[in-house]
């Protein structure tokens, strides 16, 4: 993996992030009265008016009261409308998703017909011989027939396509990019992978999880200014969703690494063009390089900072590579695998813990998670406590008797509850009924009393917390299908999901001392939506749109005019 820029990172990198008291003077800088204001501060859950001093708040409390410390400064009238912290997207892939917003689009993409339509179309659009990369394919939009290379070899004889399925764990190469990958009917098979091929032996042209990095490898780098364009646009698009921290969980780029995207970062950092804090994950077994690299120069400030690892122990469902305990109900034969062995994920979560760094580990099938819990114990146990706040990436699928030693273990569940909606559309048939009553179990978690962290997944699913609001509260399926919800029992209300993509994120990065509730001293970043989602149908929240989004006391969204 490489890391450009190491100069770079290290210089912008700085010991601190302790809480910083509201400036005692000065005058306030912006203030918002007679709003429906959603603090989050369980001492005062509920206020109508808040004022800026800076970066931090200076108080929250009546229209009355604001309006008597803000007599210099152009007061916001919010009519009416809710008030909340600003969201915190506990799970991103940041740059990948602003590279998103400009590949070709293929996540509605319902049809054979369509999905090679719209390469055809992209393909005309870019010079001979550029890589068509991204996509976000879903196959079960037309079936669950996988594509293959014969789909759009005709239609890009020109450009390698190497286009990826929505959730990242499968993507389809064109025979151009497996020639330029040297990829043949010999190739062997990798590890923690797949390579789906014809009956004769061929690749076939969709290449799951491990295999994909065969290809990785000769995927052309972006350049920096490309990199730093896509940084760009994932801070403005997220803004624009009232998101004002996210925690990248880094590149899905093999060769490039997320090691790469803390350049990106700080190359936008030094130049003054960060406009949404991050907490930035590296990869797990890189444990002995972060420890390191915080040893030279600590973890970074209240825009950028590092100190977490992410690992994997399986892939996903919709690829078949989520680890189970049962088989796959649509497929007898197979219960998923490993992407890392239990041995290696031990040694290195131990040692990472060890040098009092912050592991999250992705797990999907009830196997994978299950598996993850008996090494958190383990190394907790064998470490010592401390406050380590293991974290779980996506929770998918878990047994009933797991529910509890995620409480018991305080690991975190950082979930993403559009994927509820998304998935359950076809989980049942992959799963069968009885095992998806633990998917994606938001209401068992918090009875669990196991913290609790919302997020995205971005590229994988829209960074749009509104709309994961809205799909933790009813659980419609996105084909409206389901108008009760699918495994209703496992709602939660507004509120609750509330606090775990605000307060409930913050505490997964970290960062509760900072962010998370509205409370003096801590710094302004909030949020103002059009209605007020506690008092409104829940199967309404979907249509509530952001008015407003202010980081460190400066409205990022709508962008202010020059």
């Amino acid at each position: 993996m490489r890391f450009r820029h190491l100069a770079a990172v290290l210089a912008v990198l700085t010991l601190g992030c302790s809480v910083k008291p509201p400036a005692s003077d000065g005058p306030v800088t912006m203030a918002v009265v007679n709003a429906r204001i959603w603090t989050g501060d369980a001492r005062r859950p509920w206020a109508d008016g808040i004022a800026v001093r800076g970066d931090r708040i200076a108080a929250v409390g009546s229209s009355a009261e604001i309006r008597k410390l803000a007599r210099d400064v152009e007061v916001i009238d919010a009519e009416g409308q809710m008030l909340v912290p600003g969201f915190i997207d506990a799970h991103v892939h940041f740059i990948d998703g602003g590279f998103r917003l400009s590949s070709v689009q293929l996540r509605d993409a319902r049809t054979p017909e369509a999905f090679i339509a719209r390469i055809k179309a992209f393909a005309a659009t870019v010079p001979a011989g550029t890589w068509i990369t991204g996509g976000d394919w879903d196959h079960e939009l037309w079936g669950g027939t996988l594509p293959t290379r014969a789909w759009i070899d005709s239609v890009t004889p020109d450009h390698p396509v190497w286009v990826n399925r929505l959730d990242g764990h499968m993507r389809l190469a064109n025979s151009a990019a497996l020639a330029a990958a040297g990829i043949t009917r010999a190739s062997a098979e990798v590890a923690g992978g797949t390579i789906v091929r014809e009956p004769s032996g061929t690749p076939a042209g969709v290449f799951k999880d491990n295999a994909m990095e065969l290809v990785d490898r000769v995927v052309p780098d972006p350049a920096p200014a490309q990199e730093d364009a896509a940084l760009d646009a994932a801070m403005a698009y997220v803004a624009a969703q009232g998101v004002t921290s996210v925690h990248n969980v880094g590149s899905t780029n093999a060769k490039l690494g997320s090691w790469n995207d803390i350049a990106v970062f700080s190359r936008a950092q030094a130049a003054g063009r960060l406009r949404t804090r991050i907490y930035s994950a590296v990869p797990l077994d890189t444990w002995e390089r972060l420890r390191d690299t915080i040893t030279a120069r600590g973890r970074g400030d209240d825009w950028l900072r590092i100190g977490a690892l992410k690992g994997f122990v399986d892939g996903s469902l919709g690829s078949h590579t989520a680890a189970m305990k049962a088989p796959f109900s649509d497929a007898p034969a197979d219960s998923g695998f490993f992407i890392n062995t239990p041995e290696n994920l031990y040694a290195w979560i131990s040692g990472a813990d060890k040098a009092g760094l912050h592991v999250f580990v992705h797990a999907i099938g009830d196997l994978a998670n299950a598996t993850v819990l008996d090494l958190f114990d383990r190394v907790a146990q064998e470490n010592g406590p401390r406050d380590r706040r293991f974290r779980v990436e996506h929770a998918q699928h878990v047994s009933p008797e797991d529910f509890a030693r995620f409480g018991q273990l305080g690991v975190i569940a950082s979930m993403q509850p559009y994927h509820a909606i998304d998935d359950g559309r076809w989980a049942d048939r992959v799963i069968g009924a009885e095992r998806a009553k633990g998917t994606y179990a938001f209401r068992s978690f918090l009875d669990a009393k196991a913290p609790l962290a919302f997020g995205s997944d971005w590229f994988v699913a829209p960074p749009t917390p509104l709309e994961g609001i809205y799909a933790a509260v009813t659980r419609r399926t996105l084909d409206d299908q389901r108008p009760d919800g699918w495994v209703p029992e496992q709602k939660i209300t507004v509120e609750e999901a509330l606090r775990a993509y605000t307060s409930g994120s913050a505490y997964a990065g970290f960062a509760e001392g900072e962010v998370g509730i509205l409370q003096a001293g801590k710094l302004a970043d909030f949020v103002l939506i059009d209605r007020d989602l506690t008092r409104i149908a829940p199967e309404t929240i979907r249509e509530a749109r952001v008015v407003r989004t202010v980081v460190g006391g400066k409205t990022v969204f709508p962008v202010p005019a020059r």
